[in-house]
């Protein structure tokens, strides 16, 4: 597949025993449909519905919250079972509308095929459907194409083809029909065409070589199946929060039946005490807190154009290591704009950026008018008058149709006040000699002031050659061998910049008879120029994406760019937004080549820029971070990223000029294509993560503290304090609703300055669990004390003692809420009214606990009475001691730290 560009055209027609001017015989045709199958790609699974609704019920935290509803259930908890089954069921739901798609991204892949196409068969042209497109038919190609299929050229005029969907870059490369040394890169294997690009100009016959699954289009479609996205970080800290809840349950259990038993109860009510026990200690609402924390993520992540697909990847970001990104559309603009001109006399630096006309000349940091100086006019005028492109607008925002480079250059001389419309009705055209990769140049005649001028554009060394003038500010004279050696130092400056150059120069065409012009051999018109100057074309980096990247490097992430650009144009781009330290090498596809999967392991994190790359390079790369254990997002727009995306811990499409291919692999979607909104994503997922943990933290301290309770009463030989009904209004409205208020809390600013933390860490480490138990020791204490308060000293009986200690731990857990939201700074230094929500869901869950001792149904449900002013005031004070406590070891700490600093 990848030897077509080395082989001759004899040797290629040969090779397909097909006959170039006749084409293939409808019996070929035949015989060869048979052999390589239908000229289509294969396409992916499709996803209903009903799948997607099903995999929300992975997690094993979901599993262990169905088994704790049956056991409720067997038990007669009827009530329990059915809230617990509620909560798993709205957990689904909002999961199944977050990430509901039809189809898989390699689906997506049939769409660039091109429905028809015409081919030579039997000596005739015919158009046909490019299913039936095999190899060793003759393909006529002409603009506005869409490619049927892999294929050599065998003719080529002035034919340019957009191969974007598979090297990612933009700009339409030209073609010609030469053989090509075998290790050319795919994106300089200019003599072939590839099935899913588009012909943006020219035309052209090619004879085609592979077809479907055969093709580099294929190639990639078979990447993508190979791709394994696996779990994310969050799910796989999940599931290891499911497997440590089951086995505490479980031992819970065995432990309470075992004490039990020594303590003489009977089996029967034992077993009912210990289970009801274990299905208190796990939380119930933390599927729901986990999604309803992402969800609302998602929308915070949409208003910083970041649109989520698949819910648990939000977390993900937020623990990326390396963001591996695409430079052309998200690092830069994805539109060429002319940087710097050079004339006779001077360096002008051209302000804006884009397709925008909006901007201004600069010599040095002077400002200057294209009117106050003649020779930078002409400059634009014949760089304007040289163009076949057209500015518009593109979805209410300025764009080119035709070159992209040619559009460039007309939006400088639009900066200069000079614009095609004036252009074409004061110089109206005679005649074009169009541009071709041989000559390396082009011209345009035109008559201007009753004379015919011709207007010439090209590469520098080539027009340099053919001038034999010069226009000054003061005129045209003669051009010097010092003017070339300065002009040829300046091209040599600008394109070590990455500037693409191009020299403009015109001539007055008087002498040349126009009456022949049908045979005028171009050396004729393009000879004795005059030259106006130097222009240094670039797609700039985005103007926020050097703050992105070094917001990057403060969070601890490396920022790694892979393009399928040429490597000094890469390494340009890498030095000026601080990608590329000094001394660094820029990796090119053929070297990634003569490294195996070991030996890029172990380079991979040294390397920051990748040049030439194919889709494959891409896969490879990411692969390589993911078996150093490395969290590693990837972005980008074209078919080619796709399955580096899907392979990805983080998959991250462009909105705008990505394709549904990519889009479909990706499980976030920039919808700017903005580099600085990844950051801004994973800034997201850091808080959003913070968010979960301290939202776990407080759900588990709380039922940390119910088990106490109950393990001490059980001990003790005292009557349980809570019952099953107690511990489920715990668990469902006093903690979750808060809990649900702690996962919408701010985002802390200074997130992005610590280091990511890493894929492997555990959400229940030793520090995790040791902040638990104390929290959950100080709520236990309190209930005990009251419960024991009420029944033992005051002597109230059993249900006034309950009624106080469920009361009691429900103020304890609410304030306690406040505390909560950091493990580090204080209330205060919070703020008490910074998360509204909260103070408004503990207020109102203060509200419904005073509501259910006051109402006869709630009152016989709960088996409580109401409540008095003094008891409400004394179980508020003593609810305030577990926060007072915690909130006293913070600035404990805070002061320790400060001595040690």
């Amino acid at each position: 597949m990848s030897s077509w560009h080395q082989q001759s055209i004899p040797e290629v027609v040969s090779q397909l025993a097909t006959d170039i001017e006749q084409g293939l015989t409808d019996e070929a045709v035949t015989t060869r449909l048979a052999s390589y199958g239908a000229n289509k790609l294969r396409k992916g699974k499709r996803f209903s519905a009903f799948s997607i609704f099903i995999s929300q019920f992975k997690s094993l935290v979901i599993w262990v919250l169905i088994g704790a509803a049956a056991v409720s259930a067997l038990l007669g908890e009827t009530t329990d079972g059915i809230a617990i089954i509620a909560i798993v069921i709205l957990n689904a739901v909002i999961g199944f509308f977050q990430e509901y798609r039809a189809e898989k991204a390699a689906a997506a892949l049939a769409n660039l095929t091109a429905p028809h196409c015409r081919v030579i068969r039997n000596g005739h042209s015919n158009v046909i459907a490019s299913t039936e497109v095999v190899p060793g038919d003759i393909l006529l190609l002409e603009g506005g194409d869409l490619v049927a299929a892999d294929a050599r050229l065998i003719e080529a005029s002035v034919l340019h083809v957009n191969e974007a969907p598979l090297t990612g870059e933009s700009q339409a490369v030209g073609k010609f029909t030469d053989t090509l040394p075998p290790a050319t890169p795919l994106a300089d294997r200019k003599n072939m065409i590839f099935l899913g690009t588009g012909v943006t100009g020219g035309t052209g016959r090619a004879l085609v070589v592979n077809t479907g699954m055969e093709t580099e289009l294929g190639h990639i479609a078979k990447l993508l199946e190979t791709a394994e996205s696996g779990k994310t970080p969050l799910q796989h800290r999940l599931d290891r929060v499911g497997r440590a809840l089951l086995w505490a349950c479980l031992g819970i259990v065995v432990l309470i039946f075992g004490l039990g038993l020594l303590r003489g109860i009977e089996p029967f009510e034992l077993f009912l005490s210990a289970v009801s026990l274990a299905v208190a200690a796990i939380p119930e609402g933390l599927p729901a807190v986990v999604t309803v924390a992402l969800a609302l993520g998602v929308q915070r992540m949409i208003r910083r154009n970041a649109l989520v697909r698949h819910l648990p990847s939000v977390e993900t970001l937020g623990c990326a290591e390396v963001i591996c990104t695409d430079k052309t559309g998200t690092l830069t603009l994805g539109e060429m704009t002319a940087r710097k001109l050079i004339t006779s006399e001077s360096l002008y630096r051209l302000s804006g950026e884009g397709y925008s006309t909006e901007g201004a000349f600069f010599v040095g940091n002077i400002e200057t008018l294209s009117t106050d100086s003649p020779e930078l006019f002409a400059l634009l005028r014949a760089s304007a008058a040289c163009n076949d492109a057209e500015l518009t607008l593109i979805d209410n925002q300025p764009g080119v149709i035709g070159d992209p480079t040619e559009g460039a250059l007309l939006v400088a001389a639009a900066k200069g006040n000079i614009t095609r419309e004036s252009i074409e009705a004061d110089m109206p055209r005679i005649a074009t000699v169009p541009f071709d990769s041989d000559r390396k140049r082009m011209t345009i005649i035109r008559l201007v002031d009753n004379q015919s001028w011709a207007f010439v554009k090209g590469a520098p060394e080539v027009i340099i050659s053919r001038c034999t003038m010069i226009r000054t500010s003061h005129g045209v004279r003669e051009l010097t061998e010092d003017d070339r050696i300065r002009l040829t130092e300046a091209n040599t400056l600008l394109a070590n910049d990455a500037l693409r150059v191009l020299a403009v120069a015109e001539r007055s065409l008087d002498s040349i008879d126009f009456d022949r012009s049908a045979s005028l051999n171009d050396t004729e018109i393009e000879a004795e120029l005059v030259l106006l100057g130097l222009v240094g074309l670039q797609d700039p980096p985005r103007a926020e994406a050097k703050e992105a990247v070094a917001k990057c490097i403060r969070a601890g992430i490396k920022t790694v760019m892979i393009t399928g650009d040429h490597p000094d144009t890469a390494r340009a781009i890498g030095n000026e937004l601080g990608i590329l330290n000094k001394g660094d090498t820029v990796l090119v596809g053929a070297e990634l080549d003569s490294l195996d999967d070991d030996a890029l392991k172990e380079r991979v994190s040294q390397i920051s820029v990748y040049a030439r790359v194919t889709a494959e390079h891409k896969l490879r790369i990411v692969r390589a971070w993911k078996a150093r254990g490395v969290v590693v997002a990837m972005t980008g727009d074209g078919v080619n990223d796709a399955p580096a995306i899907k392979e990805a811990s983080i998959g991250i499409a462009m909105g705008i000029t990505g394709t549904e291919v990519t889009k479909g692999a990706a499980s976030i979607i920039v919808t700017d294509d903005n580099f600085a909104s990844i950051v801004a994503a994973v800034e997201e997922g850091r808080g959003i993560y913070d968010n979960i943990v301290k939202t776990l933290e407080y759900l588990l301290a709380g039922n940390a503290g119910e088990l106490i309770v109950m393990l001490t009463a059980i001990i003790l030989g005292w009557p349980l304090p809570l019952l099953p009904l107690h511990l489920l209004w715990i668990n469902l409205v006093t903690d979750g609703l808060p809990a649900l208020a702690l996962a919408t809390d701010p985002i802390d600013q200074g997130v992005l300055k610590r280091p990511p933390r890493r894929s492997q860490s555990e959400l229940l480490n030793l520090d995790f669990m040791k902040r638990t138990l104390f929290a959950g020791f100080l709520t236990a204490t309190v209930t005990l004390g009251v419960f024991f308060y009420e029944y033992k000293i005051v002597g109230g009986g059993l249900d006034q003692a309950r009624d106080a200690a469920f009361t009691a731990l429900v103020i304890t857990e609410l304030l306690r809420a406040f505390g909560a939201r950091s493990e580090d700074r204080t209330i205060w230094q919070m703020g008490l009214f910074s998360n509204m929500r909260l103070f408004l869901i503990v207020a109102v869950s203060f509200g419904l606990q005073l509501a259910i001792h006051h109402m006869p149904t709630f009152q016989t449900l709960f088996q409580i009475e109401p409540v008095t002013l003094h008891q409400c005031v004394s179980w508020f004070a003593v609810g305030f001691i577990p926060l007072i406590i915690l909130e006293l070891k913070k600035v404990i700490r805070m002061r320790a730290s400060g001595i040690r600093s």
